[in-house]
């Protein structure tokens, strides 16, 4: 569930503790930013945006950055958000008192950040780093809390359970933040001992909630008390589990309204899942569509603020020109700026209609990936619902659970960053298909190997391997899978080998090996299929290159 602390971010970055001196003045445009974050945050994303690009005070860009991250996380872009809180790092000083909250806010906006996208060991380092450089009391409860709940994510129920306990021996002023940290000791401590008694501390933090009017701090308490109660007392988890769902709907919090419906489906009599189920459908393909056109938002705001900026240097640089030109040339002078201007108008007509063009044709990408992905996964599922008598509820969840995560895969999906250590990431990719019954063995994977290697290939190799790994898994029952690299001339050559049973006579390529033959094919490759030995399967797959370094 998606914790919203936006009133940290402002206290932090506003450098509110009592040792601290502000030092940056804030321009119209940060202003005009902050006045529009509840309401309009892509308006505030662009004014923020104008400042971090514009200003001179690395302070204020800084804080411009932050604010920024914040509006594109809550979008659900949390690579971009990622992206623009390590820019804000650039911007401050370690050393610097006044710009040590930034720090703070930085580092547990990363935390939150990373625990979002499941990397849960660099959210707790970064939750490190915010709380060893704050003094002030409920930030650092709030940090620590942020921590163990990464800690409660990975499994490490002790570590987590010792975070809470040594908050609750000195309970933080705030009540809100005493509640959240109450209920979320209570739940940690009945995932570690499923016979622990953690009804009353569920309640009391609840109440506490209920007194304040706290509706995001209702929210996570439904969940908590909806989870507990599901094998105790079933009937009790459906209300938890429907009192949350209103709640969701009145925070407009599309993510814990998905939660909500999962609950409910899982809870409810067989002739009230269908309506949650279509209940569920459509919100998760209008969150998916939603999420996807933020993310080109936020980039097209960003393009058109760095063009603007550039334009008015270039503006700038015609008008000094423009004085030392002698007064006899002055009507030649005025023809060429005319010509300028109407160059300058339909370049950028041409610019904008280009960008749109491409914003229209992601789009469509996107919502056919979510049509082939999703759709047409949710359509079988909802027949099955509907002509069968008798429902498996565990069946439906699993399904709906692999449903969603691929969903998320296509929401979070970017530009495949390639590793440095690109012949780490292989072997590491290969041996994670190794096991008791399967040994992999790798042959020719060094990095000069690589050097000479273009980015593009990289990836395709990437996703080559990875398909003939999980084929085998699938398919071949090997015992054995040997993969070897080789420079032959000007080609690259990958050959991959195993004992298993091989293709059968009537074998027929599905989509991954059709695609991954495309693939090959694009970039000028071939792949050779070999059948015809006693036992197994040969691959081997040529594509050129430039010469081995």
């Amino acid at each position: 569930m998606k914790s919203r602390y936006l009133f940290l971010i402002i206290g932090l970055c506003s450098c509110g503790e009592n040792h601290t001196t502000v030092l940056t003045i804030d321009t119209p445009d940060y202003k005009r930013g902050e006045s529009l974050l509840d309401h309009q945050p892509d308006s505030a994303f662009y004014y923020f945006n104008k400042v971090a690009t514009g200003s001179k005070d690395s302070l204020l860009i800084a804080k411009s950055y932050n604010y920024m991250a914040v509006i594109q996380s809550d979008a659900g872009d949390y690579y971009g958000a990622e992206e623009s809180l390590l820019t804000s790092l650039k911007y401050l000083d370690e050393q610097a008192p006044s710009h040590q909250n930034c720090l703070v806010s930085d580092y547990n906006e990363l935390g939150r950040n990373s625990a979002e996208l499941y990397n849960y060991e660099a959210s707790i380092n970064y939750y490190d780093q915010a709380i060893k450089r704050t003094r002030n009391g409920n930030y650092k409860a709030i940090a620590l809390n942020n921590q163990a709940v990464s800690f409660e994510k990975m499994g490490n129920y002790t570590q987590a359970i010792a975070i809470y306990r040594s908050l609750l021996e000195h309970p933080p002023a705030d009540k809100l933040e005493y509640a959240r940290i109450l209920s979320n000791f209570a739940k940690t401590k009945w995932l570690q001992d499923s016979g622990y008694y953690a009804a009353l501390e569920l309640l009391t933090a609840l109440q506490i909630r209920k007194e304040e009017n706290d509706e995001w701090g209702l929210n996570a308490s439904y969940a908590h008390l909806s989870d507990y109660y599901t094998r105790k007392k079933p009937d009790s988890a459906h209300f938890y589990a429907n009192q949350m769902y209103t709640v969701a709907r009145h925070l407009n919090s599309p993510d814990d309204q998905l939660q909500a419906l999962q609950k409910l489906i899982e809870l409810s009599p067989s002739n009230d899942v269908k309506q949650y189920f279509q209940r569920y459908q459509s919100l998760n393909d209008s969150i998916q569509t939603t999420r996807n056109a933020a993310k080109n938002q936020f980039a097209l705001i960003r393009y058109e603020v760095q063009k603007n900026k550039a334009d008015n240097l270039r503006l700038q640089r015609d008008n000094i020109k423009q004085r030392v030109v002698i007064y006899g040339i002055v009507a030649l002078f005025c023809t060429a700026v005319w010509v300028f201007i109407l160059w300058y108008r339909k370049r950028k007509q041409r610019l904008e209609w280009e960008t749109q063009t491409a914003i229209r044709e992601h789009q469509l990408k996107t919502s056919q990936k979510v049509h082939d992905v999703v759709a047409n996964g949710l359509y079988r599922l909802m027949m099955g619902i509907e002509h069968q008598e008798s429902i498996e509820k565990d069946r439906i969840l699993d399904v709906l659970d692999d449903l969603y995560e691929q969903s998320r895969d296509i929401s979070y999906e970017q530009t495949k960053h390639i590793p440095i250590d690109f012949q780490g990431a292989i072997a590491s990719l290969l041996k994670n298909f190794a096991d008791a019954s399967t040994k992999v063995l790798i042959v020719g994977n060094d990095n000069r190997l690589w050097a000479s290697v273009t980015d593009k290939v990289k990836k395709e190799i990437e996703l080559m391997l990875q398909e003939f790994m999980i084929n085998m898994k699938k398919h071949s029952s090997a015992q054995n899978v040997l993969v070897k690299f080789d420079h032959q001339e000007r080609l690259l050559i990958v050959e991959y080998m195993d004992d298993g049973v091989g293709f059968p006579s009537s074998f027929r390529r599905g989509n991954g090996l059709t695609n991954t033959g495309n693939r090959i094919s694009a970039i000028g490759g071939q792949i050779t299929f070999d059948n015809e030995l006693p036992k197994g399967l040969k691959i081997k797959v040529s594509i050129p290159i430039a010469p081995n370094a």
